[in-house]
């Protein structure tokens, strides 16, 4: 059962927006209302979002839990070339969550989620009414992550 963020404390920011070269707004516009509707903060970068926008979105909004984007066109591995850079140099550090129509045509072709995780996707979603799940998923798991560098009682 999905339960809305306590009234007292901050809201739970997510960065949102649609692949560099994806025009697609509605469901970009849906997703960000159903979330704000659940007390979340939507960073919304709306269409045609590069990589780098999503970068400097999660450097300005650290506590950021996760980068959610879109694609429709099928063109989201090209749109996100650059995403492991990125991750690796520290710019984004929270889960990124990709979702929509993945790939060109009507023949889907297997490797395709795997590319986009050797790409440096964390979660792959087919349905957006699955993200509001996965995102308690992820802080439960972040919150439950043993903490390193303490000394064992």
């Amino acid at each position: 059962m999905r339960t809305l963020p306590d009234q007292h404390s901050a809201p739970r920011t997510i960065v949102l927006g649609v692949a560099a070269s994806d025009s697609h707004a509605v469901a970009n516009h849906l997703i960000a209302h159903s979330l704000r509707a659940l007390g979340y903060h939507v960073v919304n970068l709306g269409t045609c979002t590069t990589v780098e926008e999503f970068a400097e979105a999660c450097e300005r909004y650290p506590s950021a839990e996760a980068v959610v984007i879109g694609s429709l066109n099928g063109h989201v591995h090209e749109d996100l070339r650059g995403l492991d850079r990125v991750k690796r140099e520290g710019r984004i550090t929270c889960p990124v969550i990709v979702g929509g129509n993945l790939s060109v045509g009507s023949h889907k072709d297997a490797s395709a989620h795997e590319r986009l995780f050797a790409a440096g996707v964390d979660h792959i979603l087919s349905d957006a009414s699955e993200l509001p799940e996965l995102l308690d998923e992820l802080r439960t798991a972040r919150h439950e992550a043993p903490l390193t560098g303490l000394a064992a009682s």
